[in-house]
């Protein structure tokens, strides 16, 4: 089982990353805490504090076509926030 599915890359969360050093991600529902902890440790090379867990639900959506509207929904996720120890950081631009 794919723990990480991806990580989470938006203006507020860089900024929790930047003032508190936590990072978030979506995860695989099925996956636990401690199953979160070892795949981030082990991807990153730093060492986890805590971890935090949530489900976010669908939401619904809507958009104007031709045809009329057309509505539906987004389909939910669990993601997680991660506390790192000490000075450790994750760069996920390095890669680019």
């Amino acid at each position: 089982m794919n723990v990480i599915i991806k990580p989470i890359v938006t203006e507020k969360m860089m900024a929790i990353s930047e003032k508190f050093n936590r990072y978030g991600f979506v995860v695989d529902r099925r996956a636990d805490k401690l199953q979160i902890k070892k795949a981030v440790e082990d991807m990153y090379g730093v060492k986890v504090e805590s971890v935090s867990t949530l489900i976010q639900r669908g939401k619904d959506a809507s958009r104007y076509t031709k045809s009329g509207l057309i509505k539906g929904q987004k389909s939910s996720f669990k993601k997680a926030i991660v506390q790192l120890k000490g000075e450790d950081k994750i760069d996920f631009y390095s890669a680019i």
